[in-house]
């Protein structure tokens, strides 16, 4: 659905929205790529398939875009697109994107992590919501 900046003081926080469950994960994944790397990206071949499990869906999206932060770190990979199944408190993912390239992937943030502090997936009329403050 979307995402959107707002204004911190020393980190970023982005406010994530989604009709679905799934599309707020979806977009929590994007938003973060786009704050890592703010450029374009495309689907290259690269696909990773994730599956997790948590005791609530903060903790599980917590879990998530850290695996993402791992992933990219390790492997020096973008991903794009963010194809998430959620049933309960479980997550299974399809990811898809191309190679770090530094040419195309520079003028972003490094994330060092994802912050607890305020996180809280709420639902107001038609739309899920979350506020998630990455740390840089």
């Amino acid at each position: 659905m979307s995402f959107e900046e707002l204004d911190h003081t020393a980190d970023v926080l982005m406010r994530i929205r989604g009709a679905t469950l799934s599309e707020l994960f979806s977009d929590a994944g994007r938003a973060m790529f786009h704050v890592m790397y703010g450029g374009p990206c495309e689907d290259r071949g690269i696909v990773r398939q994730i599956t997790l499990e948590a005791e609530d869906l903060e903790s599980l999206l917590i879990d998530y875009l850290s695996e993402l932060l791992f992933i990219a770190d390790a492997e020096s990979f973008v991903f794009c697109t963010f194809d998430v199944d959620l049933q309960g408190n479980r997550l299974s993912a399809t990811l898809r994107g191309e190679p770090f390239d530094l040419a195309r992937h520079t003028g972003g943030a490094l994330i060092k992590g994802i912050s607890y502090f305020g996180l809280e997936i709420v639902k107001e009329k038609d739309v899920y919501m979350v506020d998630i403050i990455f740390d840089i």
